[in-house]
């Protein structure tokens, strides 16, 4: 993790680090734990189509059977979650779980318990390597919590 400065030092706009830094500043005494959970959809690289999505169409089924799917026909992408949960495990993340989406394709992961500002920076940490992982699978990945309009 790092923040981005100015050259004269200055916080950059986009350092939202750093603003949540300051906000923990002054409560070291306190341990404050923090849970973050991250959807994300697995897409085909025409970035359109997510993982077991008929192209340019949609899934024959409803939403019901994808939900902590398992099996073929319910999961598309378990190869890259679990990839990614050894990924993190391996980089010290504190990941504490992973499991289907409502959405062929969707997927999400929980970080923590974390204390403090550590939740904010192994999330972000998390999701470049799902990107990473992602890449070697050369499959897209948005982390949109509802990147399909409808009951998706």
């Amino acid at each position: 993790m790092c923040d981005t400065y100015t050259p004269s030092g200055e916080p950059l706009p986009t350092n939202n680090r750093y603003v949540a830094a300051r906000s923990f500043r002054g409560h070291e005494l306190e341990e404050v734990w923090y849970g973050m959970e991250q959807e994300y959809t697995l897409f085909n690289l025409d970035e359109k189509t997510p993982l077991g999505w008929p192209r340019g169409g949609e899934p024959a089924r409803g939403q019901g059977t994808y939900y902590c799917g398992v099996g073929p026909e319910n999961n598309y992408g378990r190869p890259i979650v679990e990839a990614h949960y050894r990924a993190c495990i391996y980089a010290g993340i504190d990941i504490s779980g992973c499991n289907g989406e409502v959405l062929p394709g969707q997927h999400e992961y929980q970080v923590g318990p974390c204390v403090g500002i550590d939740a904010g920076d192994q999330l972000y940490i998390s999701r470049y390597i799902l990107q990473r992982v992602c890449e070697d699978f050369q499959v897209c990945c948005v982390v949109h919590p509802k990147p399909i309009k409808g009951e998706w």
